[in-house]
């Protein structure tokens, strides 16, 4: 089974820039937004992937990503979707011994921008950089599949 234990941040400052190691745009759309898993197809430069997570709230979280084919992934996400896309640039930034996965949002949900960073354990303790802001992660509103219901432009 796949677990997931992120905790996702704003940022307090624009200083993260200067450590982006590389930086990929990803689309992804939700198939299935009901019941107690989130089932959505990404994109990420030519490369797909199909992901199914669980709906509760919190950092850690069950999850199954599988690669699929990048021409699946196209026509799931201009067919399948449940409502509009997430449009992102993802940068990678490595800080303390970790990467942070810092998401700037396009589209309905420009101006918003999200770091994630995943552990270990709950309780692992990890070096907070400097340009880290209020923590997110108990608030649904900044999950992806809240994002497409209920942009970040409408809040």
């Amino acid at each position: 089974m796949g677990t997931e234990i992120e905790r996702k941040f704003l940022l307090a400052d624009e200083s993260w820039r200067d450590d982006v190691a590389r930086s990929e745009r990803m689309v992804q759309g939700y198939l299935n937004d009901q019941g107690p898993v989130s089932l959505r197809a990404r994109i990420s430069g030519e490369r797909a992937w199909l992901n199914i997570k669980s709906r509760t709230l919190g950092i850690t979280r069950d999850e199954f990503e599988y690669e699929i084919p990048l021409a699946d992934a196209q026509r799931m996400l201009e067919h399948l979707t449940t409502g509009p896309v997430i449009d992102k640039i993802r940068h990678f930034v490595d800080w303390g011994g970790l990467l942070w996965e810092i998401d700037e949002f396009h589209g309905e949900n420009a101006g918003l921008v999200v770091a994630e960073v995943e552990l270990d354990h709950e309780d692992q303790v990890f070096e907070r950089p400097p340009w880290l802001g209020e923590e997110v992660s108990h608030d649904p509103r900044y999950y992806n599949v809240s994002l497409v219901k209920n942009p970040y432009s409408q809040w």
